[in-house]
C-alpha cells in the first residue's frame, strides 16, 4: 500500500483517519499524505500487501493500530504518535468523509460550488488509492475526459456552453464506468480480526470521552419539544428565504471596506440591485435592509419574488446572510498576480473573475470578456491558474502586463458601484 513517485507536491507530516463510502458500508481507515523520508517520497494507507484495512467503527480501529504492528504504516515517521492518540481522536473529520457511492449522483447534479468542490475531493482520495494501489483502472476512468482535471479549477470552469459540455461528459463517463471503480476499490477492502481485549478497552474509553448529560441543555431540548418551531427550524427558515426568492446577499471586500448588495440570476443571465449600470451597495446589512425598505426602480424590482424580501424589510423580519460562496475579496489579488502564478489563490481569483464578469454583463458591456480572452496576457494568465494542465507552458515573468490589466478590471467593476 505504499507508493514512491518521483516528483510531488509538498508533503503533509500526517496521518489521517479517513471515512470511505464503499459498498460494504461506511467504512475508517487511516491515510498518509504524501511526505519525504531519505530523500524519498512516499504516500501510504492503513494495509499490507493487497488489503486495505478497514473498520466498522473507530474503537475497532484504534485497537488494531494499537495491537498490531504489521502494516504498511509502522514506518512512518508519525505513526508513534498515532498509536498514542485518544480513540475519540481517531474519528475522521467532516472533511476526510468520502462517500464514494454517491459520486455518480453528483455527477449528475448542476454544476454548482458545492456539488464540484465535493466531487473533487472525492475523486483525489480515489486517485490517491488508485495510485498507491496500483489500480489501473482509476487512472483509465479519471483521465478519459478533460473535465475531471478541471474539476479543482471549481465551478467556474463549468459555465457556458463548453464548460456545460464538459461537465456532461464528466457525468456520463461516471454514470457509465464508476461500477468498475468501485468494484477495483472494493476488492483492496479487508476487515482485519480485532484483539477482543484491546477493542473492550477502546470501547469503553470512546464512552467514558462521551459528555454528560447537561441539565440545562435537557431543559433546552424540553423547550423545543413544547415549541416545534424552536431555534434549529428559525435558523433553516432564515437560510431557506433566500432560496426561496431566489435572490443571493453578497459581499464584497474593496479598499479596506465591507459592501453588501443584492444579485440573482434569471436564465443564467446576472441581475443586481442596480439602476443604469450602476450596482447599489452599502456599509452595513441595516443600511442595505433599510434601502430595500422604499427602493422600488431597480433592476430586481421586475422579479416576481421581490415583492417579498421588501416585505420581510417592512416588517423587521429579513436577514441579510452572506453564503460563503457570495463572498468576494478583491483586495491584493493584482500584487500577486505580479509575483507570478503560484502567489495567486485560485479560489479567490475565480471568484473575482465570477464577479467582475457578472458586473459588466448585467450593464452589457464586454471589456471584462475581452481582458480574459484567452489571447491576451491576463486571460492567459487567469486560465493557467483557473485550468491547471501540465502540459499548458506556464506564462513568464515579468507579470506586470497582466497586473496592470487586472487593476483596470477592478479599476472598472469599483467605478460600476453606487455607495449609499
Amino acid at each position: 500500500m505504499i507508493f514512491n513517485p518521483t516528483t510531488l507536491a509538498p508533503m503533509a507530516q500526517d496521518i489521517v483517519p479517513v471515512e470511505l463510502g464503499l459498498t460494504e458500508g461506511d467504512l475508517i481507515t487511516l491515510w498518509a499524505p504524501r511526505w519525504r523520508e531519505d530523500d524519498e517520497e512516499w504516500e501510504a494507507f492503513l494495509g499490507h500487501g493487497e488489503h486495505l484495512y478497514c473498520f466498522d467503527d473507530v474503537a475497532e480501529l484504534a485497537a488494531f493500530i494499537r495491537t498490531v504492528d504489521e502494516h504498511d504504516l509502522v514506518e512512518h515517521p508519525m505513526w508513534s504518535a498515532v498509536t498514542r492518540l485518544a480513540v475519540a481522536e481517531l474519528e475522521p473529520d467532516e472533511e476526510h468523509r468520502y462517500d464514494l457511492i454517491g459520486v455518480p449522483e453528483l455527477a449528475a447534479g448542476e454544476p454548482d460550488a458545492w456539488t464540484i468542490a465535493e466531487l473533487d475531493s472525492c475523486l483525489e482520495m480515489v486517485r490517491a488509492l488508485g495510485e498507491v494501489c496500483e489500480l489501473d483502472v482509476v487512472a483509465e476512468v479519471l483521465d478519459s475526459v478533460d473535465g475531471f482535471a478541471l474539476l479543482s479549477a471549481g465551478a467556474g470552469a463549468f459555465t457556458g456552453k463548453e464548460g456545460h459540455k464538459l461537465w456532461d461528459e464528466v457525468g456520463s463517463v461516471l454514470s457509465t464506468r464508476w461500477d468498475e471503480v468501485l468494484d477495483a476499490l472494493d476488492g483492496l477492502v479487508f476487515l482485519p480480526e480485532v484483539d477482543a481485549k484491546a477493542l473492550e478497552v477502546a470501547q469503553d474509553e470512546l464512552l467514558a470521552a462521551q459528555p454528560d448529560d447537561d441539565p440545562e441543555e435537557d431543559a433546552a431540548d424540553e423547550d423545543l419539544d413544547e415549541d416545534p418551531a424552536g431555534v434549529d427550524e428559525d435558523d433553516e427558515a432564515e437560510e431557506g428565504f433566500w432560496e426561496h426568492v431566489g435572490i443571493d446577499p453578497v459581499t464584497i471586500i474593496s479598499g479596506g471596506e465591507e459592501l453588501f448588495t443584492l444579485r440573482c440570476y434569471v436564465d443564467d443571465k446576472p441581475f443586481f440591485l442596480a439602476t443604469d449600470g450602476k450596482i447599489d451597495v452599502f456599509t452595513s446589512e441595516r443600511a442595505l435592509m433599510r434601502h430595500l425598505t422604499v427602493a422600488e426602480n431597480h433592476d430586481l424590482a421586475h422579479l416576481s419574488t421581490y415583492a417579498e424580501v421588501q416585505q420581510a424589510a417592512i416588517s423587521g423580519d429579513l436577514e441579510i446572510t452572506v453564503s460563503a460562496d457570495n463572498v468576494y475579496v478583491l483586495a491584493g489579488i493584482a500584487d500577486d498576480i505580479a509575483e507570478g502564478p503560484d502567489a495567486v489563490d485560485p479560489v479567490q481569483l475565480e471568484l473575482a473573475v465570477e464577479l467582475f464578469t457578472d458586473a459588466a454583463e448585467a450593464a452589457g458591456d464586454d471589456s471584462v470578456s475581452v481582458a480574459l480572452a484567452g489571447s491576451a496576457p491576463l486571460g492567459w494568465f487567469v486560465s493557467y491558474v483557473l485550468r491547471p494542465d501540465p502540459t499548458r507552458l506556464a506564462p513568464s515573468a515579468p507579470f506586470d502586463a497582466e497586473a496592470s490589466a487586472w487593476r483596470t478590471l477592478n479599476a472598472e467593476f469599483e467605478d460600476r458601484l453606487r455607495r449609499r
